[in-house]
């Protein structure tokens, strides 16, 4: 189904982008020798649905959440760094990563105008879908599938919005095609405005898309989507961003949308036939994403479609620019941080999915990497199915996890506890649910619920790094939560003492570790992570060393980690300097 869903991105990409040129008619006043008019393209259900494949191909590609949006803006947080290294400062993803960026930085306009692409194409959509005869007149199955498609133009459009949002704050923004317009250079909109709009939209959207197990299993938008990405929204509303006085704020209000991710959160929670947990952490990555197969359980519940084509446009770089690398084969560019490692248990199942110390050689042995260049390891080109481990490609057709249901009960918790300034049983109850799952032979290991308020929004905090970690998510968790600034401190404050060994835990912690080098099973290593050195020192025969905390964490991420973090500015990028030389209405706002 998977490849089936992706030929018609492409098929729609193209006809959508036709239909675009007719929407500048009105402007450039010369009609194409060919195109797809409106009357076409809506004309019937099938060529409806391929301008909704077109809406979705936005996501795709390296400007979408191929590499950009999910690897290059999602980082520095406390628990990943971005590539490191030189060159930097390098106008590129270093300096983004590293909050280095200026508005001229080349990473910045292609995203921002393909997400509002997909925007015009998505208002498209959303504009002549429910003016077809067949929406109201058209068979039973008729007005199913447009009204699906409606539903589906609508949350597109939320999603592609909310990206914009986190990552620029303000944003010109409208919700009509660009030919109803009279003028299209549009100064920013105030956030929360986009934000309410968007949450009413997505009520909408609800009454219109059908859940999972009402419909053949693929890749599109089905109702736990819509419901969880309205309650990601609302939380982002309720909670912390910066604003143009350049200090974080929320409005006084946020309780209201705290309620809205609660009620969204326990409507998905209620209808486990359609979103469970897989019983497996390792299984979700390794079994069904890494392996191009839809998860069974539900448990992702929206995930980018990538096409698997080889295509800038169209795929993603997951498991070739992160991950472990085969015979340098591969960037290997995201830095586990050695703090992030340690905050898992020693027997959380979720640490040697999320953490992956080690290269993979000719022969399939394996090299074992420093704990200052441990790699993520979600997506990894090992588990990645058809085998690619030896493959020279860029693009793996790997897709990108907008939305898991551990997300969903994460974050009914947090909202239980916000609304009712403590955790009640049904909050506790979705914590410890994720938190077996990650200790599925020993349960008592995942220690007392708190029951405070502080409490327990400090163990969700927590154990949203533990759970989510690598999946675009955390930065703008920290955010909302007006902690971006002092987690980083935290972490910058703490990676010298884990250089220098100083102080428990971390002078009880190896200086170095010693892998097998003649294995081809895994990665074995002598001694453990969590005692000093092993000693005596293995046999040279077998065992090679290597750095694991000490000196290479002060070359390696100290010089580069959150290096030039700015409070009050680097919450937000910098609106790119293309996009305010073509829109002279648009300011450049945060001290940029």
């Amino acid at each position: 189904m998977k490849n089936f869903f992706n030929k018609k991105f492409i098929i729609g990409a193209f006809a959508i982008a036709t239909i675009s040129i007719v929407s500048c008619k009105k402007y450039l006043d010369v009609a194409p020798e060919s195109y797809f008019a409106p009357e076409l393209t809506f004309d019937n259900p099938t060529n409806a649905l391929k301008a909704i494949y077109g809406t979705y191909a936005t996501l795709t590609g390296d400007n979408g959440y191929g590499i950009r949006l999910s690897m290059y803006y999602t980082l520095d947080d406390d628990i990943m760094m971005g590539q490191g290294g030189t060159p930097y400062p390098d106008g590129e993803r270093r300096d983004i990563a590293h909050y280095n960026v200026t508005p001229a930085n080349t990473q910045l306009s292609a995203p921002f105008n393909q997400m509002y692409l997909g925007i015009e194409r998505a208002n498209l959509c959303i504009y002549y879908i429910p003016k077809m005869a067949q929406y109201e007149t058209g068979n039973a199955q008729e007005k199913k599938d447009l009204r699906r498609m409606h539903g589906e133009a609508l949350t597109l459009r939320a999603l592609l919005a909310t990206e914009l949002i986190r990552n620029w704050g303000d944003v010109p923004m409208q919700f009509e095609p660009s030919f109803t317009q009279t003028n299209l250079f549009k100064p920013k909109m105030n956030r929360d405005s986009i934000y309410d709009r968007l949450i009413a939209d997505l009520a909408v959207a609800e009454t219109l898309v059908p859940w999972r197990t009402e419909v053949p299993s693929d890749e599109r938008i089905t109702q736990g989507a819509v419901r969880g990405l309205r309650a990601r929204i609302a939380l982002y509303r309720g909670g912390y961003s910066l604003r143009v006085n350049r200090q974080m704020e929320r409005g006084s209000n946020y309780l209201t949308y705290y309620t809205i991710a609660r009620d969204e959160c326990a409507a998905i929670m209620a209808r486990p036939a359609d979103h469970k947990l897989n019983p497996s952490f390792q299984a979700v990555w390794k079994d069904n994403i890494c392996a191009n197969k839809i998860e069974p359980n539900g448990e992702v519940i929206f995930e980018v479609a990538m096409a698997g084509g080889s295509s800038a446009t169209g795929d993603s770089k997951l498991g070739y620019y992160n991950g472990p690398r085969y015979n340098s084969l591969g960037n290997g560019a995201l830095t586990i941080l050695p703090n992030y490692f340690y905050m898992f248990d020693s027997t959380d199942a979720r640490r040697d999915v999320t953490c992956a110390p080690y290269n993979i050689n000719v022969g399939n042995t394996y090299t074992g990497r420093s704990g200052a260049t441990i790699v993520d390891g979600k997506f990894r080109r090992d588990w990645i199915s058809p085998n690619v481990l030896t493959s020279a490609a860029q693009y793996f057709g790997v897709n990108w996890p907008i939305l898991r249901f551990s997300d969903v009960l994460l974050m009914f918790a947090e909202a239980e506890n916000e609304i009712n300034q403590g955790p009640t049983a049904a909050a506790k109850l979705a914590f410890e649910t994720v938190r077996k799952r990650a200790f599925p032979l020993n349960d008592p290991l995942i220690g007392v619920t708190p029951s405070t308020y502080s409490g327990f929004f400090d163990a969700i905090v927590k154990e949203r790094a533990l759970e989510l970690g690598g999946e675009g998510i955390r930065k703008y968790d920290l955010i909302r939560w007006n902690l971006l600034g002092t987690k980083i401190n935290e972490t910058k404050a703490l990676l010298p003492i884990m250089a220098s060994r100083t102080g428990l835990p971390w002078s009880g912690y190896p200086a170095n570790m010693y892998y097998n080098k003649l294995v081809t099973t895994g990665l074995v290593w002598a001694g453990s992570y969590y005692r000093p050195s092993v000693t005596p020192t293995p046999p040279t025969t077998t065992f090679t060393s290597v750095s694991w905390l000490g000196s290479a964490i002060t070359t390696t991420i100290i010089p580069y980690y959150a290096i030039a973090f700015t409070p009050g500015k680097s919450e937000l990028l910098p609106i790119p300097q293309s996009a305010r030389d073509a829109n002279p209405a648009l300011t450049q706002d945060y001290g940029y």
